[in-house]
């Protein structure tokens, strides 16, 4: 591969180092943009450059956002009496992507993982917490994933907030063991969130 020139091979070393793009996906994104017309390779640029300068966390849940407020949180549509928690951006979407969900969210940034360093200090289990006021809420959904990690955020989670008065629920069937929320069907997500139970 040393014989492309400095610039490319600076490409493909960057696209490498995305998740799921190997150097000989790398090499193959490199020479298309290499190739494609200026005005395309441009607007690739452009996008990126935009991308990081304008997308955020919203104050509120943590969602990406290009304002304080994400849509979700800022639709008065939306039943703020209920909080569906996830791990991640692409939990949340997989669970709008179902249709079956009308209240907001908290994304956590991750699941507690005591192996890998990861404590209740590095999630936003705090700002849940916070979030969390009786006034205000009536119910709060675990959608964390079902795997190890996300089973212990999902129980560290109910036996901090076991006095509150909330009803706590977690997702129920359809969702298999150890499977990733963003890779589940849109129908599987709804028949999980209609059938969630009681923690």
């Amino acid at each position: 591969m040393n014989h492309y020139p400095e610039a490319i091979l600076k490409l493909i070393d960057s696209l490498s180092t995305l998740p799921g793009i190997g150097k000989k996906t790398a090499e193959r994104l490199a020479l298309h943009i290499l190739h494609a017309p200026d005005h395309e390779a441009a607007t690739l640029a452009g996008d990126i450059i935009e991308l990081k300068s304008s997308v955020r966390l919203c104050d509120t849940c943590f969602a990406l956002s290009e304002t304080e407020r994400c849509r979700i949180c800022a639709d008065p549509a939306r039943d703020k009496s209920v909080i569906c928690v996830v791990e991640n951006p692409t939990d949340m979407a997989a669970v709008e992507k179902a249709n079956a969900f009308t209240g907001l969210y908290h994304i956590l940034g991750g699941a507690l993982s005591p192996i890998d360093g990861i404590g209740p200090e590095d999630i936003r289990l705090s700002e849940l917490f916070t979030r969390a006021t009786p006034k205000e809420v009536q119910e709060i959904i675990l959608a964390t994933k079902t795997n190890v990690e996300g089973e212990a955020t999902a129980a560290y989670i109910q036996n901090r907030l076991a006095t509150t008065g909330i009803r706590l629920t977690r997702i129920a069937s359809g969702v298999p063991m150890g499977g990733d929320l963003q890779y589940v069907d849109p129908l599987t997500m709804q028949k999980a969130m209609e059938k969630r139970y009681g923690c």
